[in-house]
């Protein structure tokens, strides 16, 4: 476990020597620039219309983080030729996928932290405010969603070059959030051979809908159950533990020459 730590320490001292926080800072200062002149047709006061697209704001951005954060980690290690130094410790390829999607996560989650703090307090400005338990639950399942990013993107890298995981880590995320909920629609009269074929990419696609709850928050309904909270962690658990499963044993198989990497 201190192993993981120290990579994923690691991965901070990385976001800091690259100035990436700074990058942070000035989509704050976007974000906040952003909502604070918000209007729509005269109803810019109106909170709700505020929340909303705050919280659309902070979803996309989020998004975005999560993927370049995790995608180049790995990569990274291998261009800079630092990856002989980790694998020659007493590091494993499991302590190094994990340690680094560790990392990736805990900043991803870190600025998406600020990224809410941001949202609440020109909420706040406006006369408006979070019901905190369903702000809690928007956030928790949030953090789960970059979980499962991070894990993907960090997956694709062990077999795909940094460009093409990125590419495709979005283009799978958006499936799962957009597209899988809607198949059984749309296998609806469909021919029996479609048929069968979306209701399997209805199963194997990751639902990622239902780690968005920002309508619950927008307007006011409250917090889910505890009881379909936690199922939907613990979906989000199994899968991220899946994706980093999977990383390993793609990762564990590769090899390392200093000639093919120059």
């Amino acid at each position: 476990m201190i192993r993981l730590w120290v990579l994923a320490r690691m991965v901070w001292l990385d976001l800091f020597r690259r100035k990436d926080p700074y990058v942070l800072l000035m989509v704050l200062g976007a974000l906040l620039a952003a909502l604070l002149s918000f209007d729509i047709f005269g109803l810019g006061n109106l909170v709700r219309y505020l929340k909303d697209v705050g919280l659309l704001l902070t979803w996309l951005l989020a998004w975005v983080l999560a993927v370049q954060l995790a995608a180049r980690q790995l990569p990274q290690e291998e261009r800079r030729h630092t990856i002989f130094s980790l694998i020659a410790k007493p590091i494993t390829r499991a302590d190094l996928v994990l340690g680094k999607w560790l990392g990736a996560w805990l900043a991803a989650a870190a600025g998406t932290a600020l990224l809410y703090a941001a949202t609440w307090l020109v909420v706040l400005l406006r006369g408006g405010n979070f019901e905190l338990v369903t702000l809690m639950q928007v956030l928790l399942l949030h953090l789960c969603f970059l979980a499962f990013v991070t894990a993907l993107s960090i997956a694709l890298t062990t077999i795909l070059t940094q460009s093409a995981a990125m590419t495709m880590a979005y283009l799978l995320t958006g499936a799962g959030y957009f597209l899988a909920a809607r198949l059984p629609v749309m296998a609806t009269g469909a021919a029996p051979a479609k048929t069968n074929v979306l209701l399997v990419l209805y199963y194997a696609l990751p639902h990622l809908e239902l780690f968005d709850l920002r309508q619950r928050l927008v307007h006011d309904w409250g917090p889910i159950p505890a009881g379909v909270l936690l199922g939907i962690l613990g979906y989000g658990a199994l899968w991220t533990a899946g994706l980093l499963l999977l990383a390993w044993l793609a990762y564990r198989r590769t090899r390392f020459t200093r000639g093919e990497m120059t």
